[in-house]
């Protein structure tokens, strides 16, 4: 386990190199990375880097769409650097 949470650890550091919110309205492709730590079951698709150094990813339910966090199989969320408290 501590393997598995080290190695989470320094993919998101690495990922952390010159992070840019994406523009309002925009989505991005996610790297490998991203990709590999996400959890089943969220579109990947439509996904956007937030101010808060998280990614986001829209969801479209049963009576409206938004944005939710991009979550990894533990439920953490993915960020690129820590959110501020």
């Amino acid at each position: 386990m501590r393997c598995v949470y080290g190695l989470t650890l320094a993919m998101v550091f690495a990922l952390s190199a010159c992070v840019t919110p994406t523009p309002e309205g925009e989505t991005e492709q996610v790297s490998e990375q991203v990709r590999e730590l996400a959890a089943p079951g969220q579109d990947l698709m439509q996904v956007r880097l937030e101010s808060d150094g998280c990614y986001w990813y829209r969801y479209e339910g049963p009576v409206e769409t938004t944005f939710l966090p991009l979550l990894t199989r533990d439920d953490r969320m993915i960020c690129v650097r820590a959110p501020a408290s």
